[in-house]
């Protein structure tokens, strides 16, 4: 546990950016989760919830939740999973 007031806040930012960053990163793997499960069925509703996915990939990537290029790379794996089937 921390001892110092300031290691006491550093822990508390660090519980409130550990909550928020899963957050973010949970909407945007059930997201992606389920333009997977639709693309297999139904393409057409997977392709209007392809926006919502491609802006819950670019926020984690914002706020650092992801690197860049693996906001990319899901991207990629995402319009793939579309035109596959």
């Amino acid at each position: 546990m921390p001892i110092t007031s300031s290691a006491k806040k550093a822990h508390r930012q660090s519980l409130k950016r550990r909550t928020e960053n899963n957050t973010v990163k949970r909407v945007m793997k059930e997201t992606i989760k389920e333009l997977n499960t639709l693309a297999a069925t139904d393409a057409k509703k997977a392709e209007e919830i392809v926006p919502r996915a491609y802006k819950a990939i670019d926020k984690a990537a914002k706020k650092g939740v992801i690197k860049p290029n693996t906001a990319s790379r899901k991207k990629a794996q995402v319009m793939k999973a579309l035109e596959t089937k």
